[in-house]
């Protein structure tokens, strides 16, 4: 594979970087989120959906955070922490849905779009109602993080955890069906959820059972079952190595991802089956120190050739489904913004010295 002369390629690099945010920037609604789809098939062309979720824009948001200082983007977190702040519930908690789709009054809050919203929200130094004491109080018995904030058979004295937890006593019909529509368990624990409120509330006493469960998974060979909404094992490698920087304990895990990712290289530089693939593999090298030039370089260039003219990237494979896949959610913007966190995470680096592993 020919890989450009180093000025050619820094030229090339920032100038898709330049063109991603641009493609976001036009693509944003007028109320800051982000449009998303759902679908039974990854390419979603046997049928797609728009979908008005929360999440793709805290994920979109969250991937851009280390560019803020770019016009473009300080303007397209603005709108979208006008719509986080908006989409905020009671207790400081999150929705999947937004709060004018149909499904918002059946679907419980949960940790996943909570630890997010939170995590873009406080990153721009937007105050929103503290929400720690609640996740604490989401733990089983091992002391990992449910998923839902729903009502258990556990005492609680806390009168705003019983607020966030008692709306679905609202409508209790409606969300027996809920709970029987779409695949989901009240109790869930799910491996990328838990990796996410890791990165959110750090390394401390209450979330060190949480890097255990982790190393447990990858140990296991379980992170294509380790989350029902998750499916894709690169998914849930970017979402642990993304908390290996301030969390060294995932140390014992390193290799093995590493080894598993480059296992799914191409002759052209992709990693995995998709340019998605590919840029969440990229940024997990560049997270764990991976400093191996053919390899990230190589993978690089494959971003930035696989680029469309717009700006943006192919959407061919679902980020997140339902439990049995048979429908999941994407869009070109969560592709495209996790291909500029990556290529942002390589331009970083270009200088630093090698390190390989």
């Amino acid at each position: 594979m020919n890989i450009p002369g180093p000025e050619n390629n820094i030229e090339a690099l920032n100038d898709s970087i330049e063109m991603g945010i641009s493609y976001l920037h036009e693509h944003q609604l007028p109320n800051g989120e982000f449009c998303c789809y759902y679908a039974p098939d990854d390419k979603m062309t046997e049928w797609c959906v728009p979908d008005s979720t929360v999440f793709p824009t805290a994920l979109i948001s969250s991937c851009l955070l280390q560019l803020r200082e770019t016009p473009k983007v300080a303007q397209l977190l603005l709108l979208a922490s006008n719509f986080l702040s908006y989409q905020i519930m009671r207790g400081g908690v999150w929705n999947f849905f937004t709060k004018w789709n149909p499904l918002f009054k059946l679907s419980p809050p949960d940790a996943d779009d909570t630890v997010f919203a939170s995590w873009v929200l406080k990153s721009l130094g937007v105050e929103f109602e503290d929400n720690i004491s609640l996740l604490l109080s989401n733990r089983d018995h091992k002391g990992l993080f449910y998923t839902w904030f729903v009502l258990r058979p556990k005492i609680n004295t806390s009168i705003r955890r019983w607020k966030v937890m008692a709306r679905e006593l609202k409508r209790p019909f409606s969300s027996l069906l809920f709970w029987s529509k779409y695949e989901s368990e009240r109790n869930d624990i799910d491996g990328v959820v838990n990796a996410n409120i890791l990165f959110y509330l750090g390394l401390n006493q209450h979330t060190k059972p949480v890097v255990t469960y982790l190393l447990d998974i990858i140990a296991q060979n379980k992170e294509k079952e380790c989350d029902k909404w998750y499916k894709n094992p690169f998914t849930f490698y970017y979402f642990l190595a993304r908390n290996y920087p301030a969390v060294p304990e995932l140390e014992p895990a390193k290799a093995s991802i590493v080894d598993r990712i480059l296992s799914t290289g191409k002759t052209d530089g992709s990693l995995g089956n998709s340019a998605l693939d590919t840029a969440l593999a990229l940024s997990v090298l560049m997270n764990f120190n991976y400093r191996d030039q053919p390899v990230v370089d190589q993978a690089a260039h494959f971003l930035i050739s696989a680029q469309r003219k717009p700006g943006n990237w192919e959407r061919n494979i679902f980020f997140y489904s339902g439990p049995s896949k048979t429908v999941g959610w994407g869009s070109e913007e969560i592709v495209t913004a996790y291909c500029i966190e990556a290529l942002a995470d390589y331009r970083k680096l270009q200088n630093e010295a090698p390190d390989v592993i």
